[in-house]
């Protein structure tokens, strides 16, 4: 199909404006890592600290599970230094001051008081952007997002020591949960809310083993998804979290109905996989989970540009491209860059493929008349 005849005889792409001098200049690699390790170093102390405070001492602390404490002080040392590093390149940093920017804007709030909390649970927690795209990877990742916090919020608190149990008498079935040494709950292990008590990290597994096995099949099938991924970034990932929930499975399947047969085996191995999957996170896939609360800022910073028509038009055609302040974001991150086009993002998709066209009849094709 020809192109109509507006856009063969569309103007080439303007030369871009004079580059301007970067706003942010980007920081020397020495002095983003000494950043970096600084910040993974005291938030990682702060932990510590939290761990002993919280834990009144380490009275509360069960020495059984020093491995998965010593690994979650590793991730919090892991993600303080990736995010340091993270926002210290040009792009990165402006996503972060104007996402969190607009994130705590009491302006913001003023002009529209129910966008934060709609957009934190519509694209934070629910995702569903990503039912756009296929409702079964939406299923699947919201398997496997909602498993993955109902079992932080279990391990880690009960990892630091900040809540125990103890029986009222030495069998039970009494329980009381205690946080930070203060009674909270009082409950029964024989009925439904103590049995939920005690096997909620066998709910979240249930929840997890379909989701990564989707995402884990697809990627092992899906031609799409096949294309350019690497075993340590995108498989590994979903390996950790089955084996993980599997081995938890196992655990609880075991102390029921084999009488603790080959529950120390199992143990070791469950404890084994979740200490590498916490040091692993900030160096992964995984990572995402730390940046998304970003994004969710920059996606306010665009949703209040629109409630004040700051719609941006494509300087060809007119269609609007985006928010104004999104696009002169845009501009400024490639001029941090050094990338001579930064005027190329005043142009819709549709005419950037254009003028590119145009260029190329212009100045390539015309050296093979």
């Amino acid at each position: 199909m020809s192109e109509p005849s507006d856009v063969r005889a569309a103007e080439p792409l303007p030369p871009p404006t004079e580059v301007e001098a970067p706003t942010y200049p980007p920081p020397a690699g020495r002095s983003v890592t000494a950043r970096a390790t600084l910040a993974g170093t005291v938030v990682s102390l702060l932990l510590v600290l939290a761990i002993v405070l919280g834990s009144r001492l380490l009275r509360d602390f069960d020495s059984a599970l020093l491995p998965y404490a010593v690994a979650t002080v590793f991730l919090a040392f892991g993600v303080a230094y990736r995010y340091t590093v993270w926002v210290s390149a040009p792009g990165a940093r402006r996503l972060f001051r104007k996402g969190f920017g607009s994130f705590f804007s009491a302006e913001n709030f003023r002009k529209a008081p129910t966008a934060l909390p709609r957009m934190i649970a519509t694209y934070l927690g629910f995702q569903k952007f990503l039912g756009a795209r296929s409702r079964a990877r939406w299923i699947a990742h919201q398997l496997i997002f909602w498993g993955c916090i109902l079992a932080a919020l279990i391990t880690f608190p009960l990892t630091w020591g900040w809540f125990t149990f103890t029986a009222d008498s030495g069998a039970g079935p009494g329980y009381e949960m205690r946080i930070w040494g203060i009674k909270v709950l009082g409950f029964d292990s024989l009925n439904i809310l103590g049995w939920l008590m005690f096997h909620g990290l066998d709910i979240a597994a249930v929840l997890v083993i379909p989701g990564a096995s989707y995402f884990l099949w697809r990627r092992m099938k899906d031609r799409g998804a096949m294309t350019g991924q690497r075993f340590a970034y995108d498989l590994l990932p979903l390996l950790c979290l089955i084996v993980i929930s599997v081995t938890g499975l196992l655990l609880t399947f075991s102390s029921i109905f084999l009488h603790g047969g080959g529950y120390e085996f199992l143990a070791i191995l469950h404890m084994v996989s979740v200490v590498f999957t916490l040091i692993y996170i900030p160096f992964g896939k995984f990572f995402h989970i730390v940046q998304r609360p970003a994004a969710v800022g920059m996606q306010l910073f665009k949703y209040t540009a629109r409630r004040d028509d700051q719609v941006f038009a494509c300087k060809r055609c007119g269609e609007p491209v985006d928010t104004t302040p999104y696009v002169e974001n845009l501009r400024g991150t490639m001029r941090d860059l050094k990338l001579d086009f930064d005027a190329w993002a005043e142009y819709c998709p549709r005419c950037k493929r254009v003028l590119r066209g145009n260029a190329y009849l212009s100045h390539v094709k015309k050296g093979f008349k």
